[in-house]
This record gives C-alpha cells, sequence and structure tokens, in this order.
C-alpha cells in the first residue's frame, strides 16, 4: 500500500513546528555545582550563541518542508533524518557537559527541551513508519543507531551527568530493585492469567457466576492502590500472627503479601474480560463443523476454541502486564521493594534525577514488554504477523 500523499502531511508538519519551539523556547540542560543546590537552566542559545541555535534548527525546518511536501521518497528522508536527529539529542547532552561544566562536583541535569523533544521525535518516528508500512522489527531497528550514540556518549563525556550519577551511587541496589519490580510483576500476571482462565470458564459455564465476577471485579477497580493497600494491612497482619505456616513465608501486614494481592485483584479483570470475550467470540459455525468431524467437547475446546481465542487471550496479558509494571511502583510505599523505591526517595528528597533513576526503567520496561507482546500476537493472528 502506497502512502497517502495529497496534500501536506498535518501531523508531521504540526509536531515538526512544535519541537522546534521546544527545542529554542525550553531549557534543554541544567548545571548544579552539585546534588543539593538547584541547577541553572540553560537554553540552547544561552548554551551557544543564536548563530549555533539558528544553525541546529535547520534540521527541524528540513523536516517541515518534507511534510509540506510528502511523497514516499520525502517520507524515508525524513525517517533517515528524525533517526539522525535522535542520535544527536546525546551529543548535545555530551557537547554540553564539555562547555558548561567546570567542576568535578558540577551535575549535569537533562532539561525540559530534551525530554520534549525526544517525545515529539518518537511520534514522528511513529508517524513516519505507519505511512511508509514498515514492519515492526524495523520500527526497533531504528532505534539502535540512538542507543548506540547515547551508550558512545555516556562512556567518553558524560560523567558530569546527574542521572547517571545517581544510577553510580546505588548500582547494585538498582539491580535488585530491578530483580524485585519483575519478579512481582511475573508473579502477579501469572497468577491472574490461571485464575482468569480458571474465572473465565466458569463465566462461560454458570451465568450467575458471571454477573457476579464482573461485578466484584470491576469494584476491585474502582478502589485507590494505596486504599487497597490500607485495606490489606490489618488482615494480613492478622494471619501473620496467628497462622504460623503463613508467618513462615514471609507473609505480613507490609511487604511483598499485599502487594502481590492487591496486584493480582488489578490484574484480573482485563484478563477475565479478555478471555471470556475470547471464547465466547469464536464463530459458532467453526464450532459446528469441528463437532461434525467427530470431535469431543475436550478437543474442541483446545484443537480449535482456544487457538482461535489466543491472540485475543494475549491482548489481555499485554494489557494486564503495562498495568502491572506502572501499578508495582506504588508497592514500595508499603515495603515490597521494586523501582518505585528510587521514585519515592527522589520525591523525598526532592531529587528528581532519583525519581527518573526508577521512572525510566519503568517505562522502558512497559514499551519493551508491550511491544514484545504485541509482536506475538500479530504473529498468531490469522494472517500472521504485519
Amino acid at each position: 500500500m502506497r502512502p497517502d500523499t495529497t496534500g501536506p502531511n498535518v501531523v508531521l508538519l504540526s509536531l515538526s513546528l512544535v519541537a522546534l519551539a521546544a527545542w529554542l523556547g525550553l531549557d534543554t540542560v541544567s548545571v548544579a555545582a552539585n546534588r543539593i543546590v538547584p541547577g541553572t537552566g540553560y537554553r540552547v542559545d544561552e548554551a551557544i550563541g543564536w548563530a549555533g541555535a539558528l544553525a541546529t534548527s535547520l534540521p527541524w525546518l528540513a523536516l517541515a518542508g518534507l511534510a509540506w511536501r510528502p511523497s514516499p521518497g520525502r517520507f524515508a528522508l525524513a525517517l533517515a533524518l528524525v533517526v539522525v536527529m535522535l542520535s544527536a539529542l546525546p551529543a548535545w547532552l555530551a557537547l554540553s557537559a564539555v562547555t558548561l561544566v567546570d567542576s568535578a562536583q558540577a551535575r549535569l541535569g537533562i532539561g525540559a527541551g530534551i525530554w520534549v523533544v525526544l517525545f515529539l521525535l518518537l511520534l514522528v518516528m511513529i508517524e513516519l513508519r505507519s505511512r511508509l508500512v514498515l514492519s515492526r522489527p524495523i520500527g526497533w531497528a531504528l532505534l539502535l543507531p540512538p542507543v548506540a550514540s547515547a551508550g558512545l556518549c555516556l562512556a567518553l563525556w558524560l560523567e558530569p551527568l546527574a542521572l547517571w550519577q545517581e544510577y553510580r551511587g546505588r548500582s547494585g541496589q538498582f539491580l535488585g530493585a530491578v530483580g524485585e519490580h519483575l519478579l512481582l510483576v511475573g508473579v502477579a500476571v501469572g497468577t491472574s492469567l490461571v485464575l482468569g482462565v480458571v474465572l473465565a470458564l466458569a463465566m462461560r459455564r454458570w451465568p450467575g457466576v458471571k454477573r457476579a465476577g464482573f461485578g466484584v471485579l470491576n469494584f476491585l477497580q474502582t478502589i485507590p492502590s494505596i486504599a487497597l493497600f490500607g485495606l490489606l494491612l490489618a488482615p494480613l497482619a492478622w494471619l501473620s500472627a496467628n497462622v504460623e505456616w503463613l508467618a513462615a513465608l514471609g507473609v505480613s501486614g507490609i511487604g511483598w503479601a499485599p502487594a502481590l494481592l492487591a496486584l493480582v485483584g488489578y490484574s484480573l479483570l482485563p484478563m477475565v474480560r479478555n478471555t471470556f470475550v475470547a471464547l465466547e467470540a469464536v464463530d459458532p459455525g467453526v464450532i459446528d463443523a469441528a463437532r461434525g468431524m467427530g470431535m469431543s467437547r475436550g478437543q474442541v475446546f483446545r484443537q480449535v476454541r482456544l487457538p482461535l481465542a489466543l491472540p485475543v487471550i494475549l491482548e489481555g496479558i499485554r494489557i494486564t502486564t503495562v498495568q502491572a509494571i506502572g501499578l508495582t511502583a506504588v508497592a514500595a510505599l508499603i515495603g515490597a521493594g521494586g523501582l518505585g523505591t528510587f521514585i519515592f526517595q527522589g520525591l523525598g528528597q526532592a531529587a528528581m534525577d532519583l525519581v527518573l533513576l526508577g521512572a525510566l526503567p519503568i517505562l522502558v520496561m512497559a514499551l519493551l514488554l508491550d511491544a514484545l507482546l504485541g509482536a506475538l500476537t500479530d504473529v498468531l493472528r490469522p494472517g500472521g504477523a504485519k
């Protein structure tokens, strides 16, 4: 399918101009004398002068020009330009570190301008990928040059970067927090998958279970996560004090137990709903044909209904996993560990780079798992990956 090239691409044009305004108008970096004092923000013109600022604006103007008169070739050229611009963002941070940081204790912060531009460039890349009808693996491969550029700049010039300094001071704790976060998410999603399939099968068999089950699960979704942790504290503390084997497992009013129960509770609704809808949506004609071939009820379920329902079930797993990755951050408030520990420590210390140390890996994990499960869903969907 050829991209639609009738008239200007309004999306690409708007994103380019907004990104240019953010690049010139917002602070791209900040420099602080040490970790305690607030940093001084620098716009592009304050860092390299107006001549340099205008020079760095040329790629944005070129991108806007390509969007004004689009064609398949111009879309491909725009995509290559976006990859170069993404790769140049770490180089800009490296240049700022070399020119603006003048002491060993000083720290370089990433300004709002960089975050806004990064976000908008990724949106531009998504728009161009859809226009050029590129496959998912090619879309991910386009991110390799920016990642390589970031790694090179970090190794050679970005020693003063505040985010890197926060990581270096907590590298051992960081890896442990990532493991705790993934373990909580994995156990919660696995448990909700098993319970979700059982509940969905029971709902298909008994309508009363369907009404009651969805009512309870919908109610659970309305309870704020902090409130649910608080509701679980007292009963779990009582169980820990009165049931020895639960206490031996480490069950208590705080820690992993209430966090896991809350995550499973929040994960059940999307898992059950997608599984139930997927099993119900299988074409009755296909089921009748399978029974006409002499298949038993079990064979029909295992060989016909379940394979056809699997892509929609995987969508439920995908939604549940991404949701659980975000919710697990809140579990740090009750001592369950995970990357949320850094977020709340940073908020308590007014250290935004420490907050980012916890928040950015959560974002990356959510995007990666969403992409992997999305690709698996595409493969299993009738017709294969697109």
